[in-house]
């Protein structure tokens, strides 16, 4: 069984109200964001986190999943508490997984930390990280953020599987589904590092509408950023989640080497 971590988790009040997409009947309307953020440096090699929340705030995205994201954990990044920093330069709320997690360097006071994070224009209620299978490779995670979308729960998932091993992402992927298990409404996003017609993918697609199939046009490539050629971002919804738009993030592609994707997605209350 994977192992269970508690998250660390920092959480922003928005100055304001958060502006609603209009729901009826008791649906809710949200847009979604899957964005791989190369700790916030882009194709051009310069840091610039305000570049990402550029993105993210010109998207209009309300819930974002983020992959390759630092906390205090290297010269790199500037030793920056990057979900923190985002968090405050959009006014939202924040949750992070860390699945490299070591003592603070020569120097430094903080954890060094890398991971996935969670950012959202409504409140996160609850929040935690599950380390996935590695057999040896680098440690991924499952980050949940348990969201209150204007009275209606949502699980949000993020994640970034295996790149070298198609054998440990099927166990990742297998994971995953148990993980999420019967949640409803759910999402979960992430860079999957394969294509859609990779077995470990067909896992996900078994448990999951994938919100490209359902409501995107076109390729969907997203990697790399500037010449894209695969589609590897993704987002998959559990039932009660209809995808009503899907479409590739082209506004910078220089902010990172993967471009976004957004989903609007209507939140179908219980029946």
């Amino acid at each position: 069984m994977p192992a269970l971590l508690v998250l660390v988790s920092t959480f922003f009040v928005m100055p304001t109200a958060a502006t609603a997409h209009g729901g009826h009947g008791g649906a809710r309307v949200v847009d979604v964001m899957t964005f791989n953020i190369h700790h916030a440096q882009g194709t051009d090699g310069v840091l610039d986190l305000q570049r990402v929340a550029d993105v993210i705030e010109a998207s209009g995205a309300d819930v974002v999943g983020l992959q390759e994201v630092d906390r205090h954990y290297s010269a790199r990044s500037g030793w920056v508490d990057q979900p923190a920093a985002l968090a405050a330069l959009l006014g939202w709320h924040a949750a992070y997984g860390a699945n490299l997690d070591s003592p603070p360097p020569a120097g430094q006071t903080e954890r060094s930390q890398y991971g996935t994070a969670v950012l959202s224009r409504y409140p996160i209620v609850a929040s935690e990280n599950t380390h996935l299978y590695n057999a040896g490779k680098e440690q991924r995670g499952l980050l949940r953020a348990t969201i209150d979308v204007r009275g209606q729960r949502l699980d949000f998932y993020t994640t970034h599987l295996e790149h070298t091993s198609q054998d440990i992402r099927l166990h990742q992927t297998a994971e995953i589904v148990d993980l999420v298990g019967k949640k409803d409404p759910a999402i979960v996003v992430g860079d999957v590092n394969a294509y859609p017609d990779a077995p470990e993918i067909a896992t996900l697609t078994a448990a999951f509408d994938d919100a490209w199939e359902v409501a995107g046009h076109g390729s969907g490539y997203t990697y790399p950023a500037e010449d894209p050629h695969g589609r590897i971002d993704n987002l998959y919804v559990t039932d009660r989640v209809r995808p009503v738009t899907a479409e590739v993030v082209t506004a910078d592609p220089v902010a990172s080497d993967h471009l976004p994707v957004v989903s609007r997605v209507v939140i179908e209350p219980r029946r």
